[in-house]
């Protein structure tokens, strides 16, 4: 994809993201914090007035929101976008209902790979814990724009600057390389939305505390969410030895109680496609589906 002017690309290293995706596509559900916070991020969606009809739930599996979006927008029809081939047929497998499912009476989502030129007309993007998971959030932001309707909204939630910061001090205080890729402040994922066409966006963070009773009870669910994929991790596999030090220095990081605490921040944010804009003596073309979401919200293409 091409990127967008003024946004240098994140240093991700994009085949240690998707290696880690074909391994998460082998769990038997999406992690746990995934599904909170697309529980977190449907409760917002109150505040939308608009009742999309056509919705695209972005890497829909690890997302964990096809049930919210289903129970929130029962009659909508909703395209699952995946990443890769393990994970079209596992949310192909899931968008299986029983028999006695009402849902089954419209039939399975439809699954498309990301890869795909995907159908323009949508009215939803939603997007869950998925955009820091890519090296040009700008490029995947234009992406969400160009397949809206003019009257279509975006809605995404990802990790921000502050997740993991304990662990990362812990790395830089040891001499280790970094943890994890750095992640996007929601001011700059902000700019980024303007910038890809989005009328008005808003952000907001929140930071969750999660506790473990040991290392790795630790280590275990932090391998659930994700990998490492800062270009300038470790080189090759650590040892027995040296997991045995991590571990040691984590715990040494216990609270009063014995348990072992962790940030994560949480960015969300929403934002409306903004309206087409003419200018004097150019001339602008406008799409059919546009043009008819224009007429029924009243507003003129140039206002």
């Amino acid at each position: 994809m091409p990127e967008t002017p003024g946004a240098a690309p994140r240093e991700l290293d994009e085949h240690a993201v998707s290696a880690t995706l074909r391994r998460l596509a082998k769990q038997p559900a999406p992690p746990w914090l995934h599904e909170e916070v697309a529980r977190r991020m449907a409760e917002r969606l109150q505040i939308i007035k608009l009742q999309p009809q056509r919705i695209i739930d972005w890497w829909s599996f690890l997302g964990a929101g096809s049930a919210l979006l289903d129970a929130a927008y029962p009659q909508a029809e909703r395209i699952a976008v995946e990443p890769g081939a393990a994970l079209v047929e596992r949310s192909r497998a899931a968008g299986r209902k029983p028999w006695w499912s009402p849902r089954r009476l419209r039939g399975s989502p439809v699954v498309m790979e990301e890869a795909q030129e995907l159908p323009g007309g949508m009215q939803l993007v939603w997007a869950n814990m998925m955009l820091h998971a890519m090296r040009e959030p700008p490029a995947v932001m234009a992406r969400w724009e160009r397949v809206l309707a003019a009257d279509g909204f975006v809605m995404f939630s990802c990790f921000g600057p502050d997740t993991l910061r304990e662990l990362r001090d812990l790395y830089a205080r040891l001499g280790w390389p970094a943890p994890m890729a750095e992640f996007v402040d929601m001011h700059d994922l902000g700019d980024m939305l303007v910038q890809a066409g989005f009328a008005d966006p808003v952000m907001d963070q929140e930071t969750l505390t999660l506790s473990w009773a040991d290392a790795p009870a630790l280590l275990g669910e932090l391998r659930t969410l994700g990998g490492n994929a800062s270009p300038a991790r470790f080189d090759g596999l650590r040892t027995p030895r040296w997991r045995a030090v991590l571990e040691r220095e984590l715990q040494a990081l216990a609270g009063p109680d014995g348990r072992l605490s962790m940030r994560f921040e949480i960015a969300y944010g929403h934002a409306f496609k903004a309206a087409p804009r003419m200018r004097a003596g150019e001339p602008t073309t406008v799409s059919l589906d546009d043009m008819r979401a224009l007429v029924k919200s009243g507003r003129r293409a140039g206002a």
